[in-house]
């Protein structure tokens, strides 16, 4: 996938890590980690899945030594995580502190499309 879009590569990382489909995916925003030192890129995007999207269990490919754990925690129970040292990969923290910064407007939005359907 080398020369896949950065879209089309988070949605086929997200099946392969979490196991679950996802289709409609909004980009959050992009970021250097360490731009004095590294030049990657990286993107940021945030999605919508259900019970009915999930197709594996996730996980992740052990040909690539990869055993991810997937953890489906409430909001608050992951920034307690957070909090505690628990998370301390930069990139979940990142994405979990724009959602608790967000989640009014983002979950508002969903309500209002639910409620017109």
């Amino acid at each position: 996938m080398d020369n896949a879009s950065p879209e089309e590569r988070i949605i086929a990382e997200a099946q392969e890590e979490t196991g679950f489909r996802v289709t409609r995916i909004e980009p959050v925003f992009t970021a250097y980690m360490s731009p004095g030192s590294v030049t990657e890129k990286l993107y940021f995007f945030i999605a919508e899945y259900s019970p009915d999207d999930r197709q594996t269990g996730g996980g992740g490919l052990a040909e690539e030594g990869e055993d991810i754990e997937v953890l489906e925690w409430p909001l608050e129970q992951a920034l307690q995580a957070i909090r505690d040292g628990e998370i301390v990969d930069a990139k979940t923290i990142m994405l979990l502190q724009h959602l608790a910064l967000n989640s009014a407007s983002l979950f508002a939005a969903e309500r209002a499309k639910s409620d017109r359907v």
